[in-house]
């Protein structure tokens, strides 16, 4: 789990510095697969479910699950979701992360540090004995206290050998309630926010998610494991 989060964590980062104004999203998604064979693993979602790439590129009121394309190209102030996995020696990492594209609003740059900060409130729930609802209850506290919303229709996840794994784990819900945290357990946590209404809607493609009212969204997210000495979290570089 280590090595493969390690490697999802690293090809974020490699996704992360090729954004810039003038770049298609499926040149990132071009150069995240190859970073990820390069180090002897493979893109996680690539034909997971049939997706048709090695990352899911969102931009601006694209919530999720956008689709790279050589026509999507990005423009300056545009904030760019990237979300990747790796799998490696039989087990899965997954991370997200929204970057800003050139110089972005202030609005912007105030919804993606609450959504940063949001992923990290819910995270420091991840303890032992703990249960998803204190999880959920943090991320949706620090969302809704800032007049944002956190999307229900969409959760983060148990990952392991498989990429989606038991249990779910909403970015909403209560505190006490809901399954007990285990040592060893490996949980995907990734708020995703948006600046407007909760609700979305799926393009005809059946994979873009957008927000209902057009507003933009941001997504981070982290796989974390549930230890007796605290979350810990597995998705980063070395």
């Amino acid at each position: 789990m280590k090595d493969a989060c390690r490697i999802s964590a690293e090809a974020l980062r490699v996704a992360g510095e090729a954004v810039r104004p003038g770049i298609s999203t499926y040149e990132i998604d071009e150069t995240v697969r190859r970073y990820i064979e390069k180090q002897g693993a493979s893109p996680s979602f690539l034909g997971y479910g049939g997706f048709p790439a090695s990352a899911c590129i969102s931009v601006n009121n694209v919530v999720i699950h956008g689709i790279p394309k050589k026509t999507t190209i990005l423009r300056d102030g545009d904030i760019v979701s990237v979300d990747v996995g790796a799998y490696y020696k039989g087990f899965h990492g997954d991370n997200a992360f929204t970057f800003p594209c050139g110089s972005v609003s202030e609005s912007a740059k105030r919804l993606l540090y609450a959504t940063r900060e949001s992923l990290y409130e819910g995270i420091k729930q991840a303890q032992v004995l703990n249960r998803i609802g204190d999880i959920g209850s943090a991320v949706q506290e620090y969302v809704e206290a800032r007049s944002y919303s956190v999307v229900r229709n969409y959760v983060g996840h148990g990952v392991g050998t498989k990429l989606h794994e038991d249990p779910s784990v909403p970015n909403y819900g209560t505190r006490g309630r809901g399954v007990k945290l285990l040592p060893g357990m490996t949980i995907a946590i990734e708020p995703m926010v948006n600046e407007g209404t909760h609700y979305t809607r799926v393009l005809g493609d059946s994979w873009t998610v957008v927000t209902a009212d057009g507003k933009l969204s941001a997504h981070f997210e982290h796989t974390v494991a549930v230890t007796h000495d605290g979350p810990k979290i597995l998705t980063v570089c070395d």
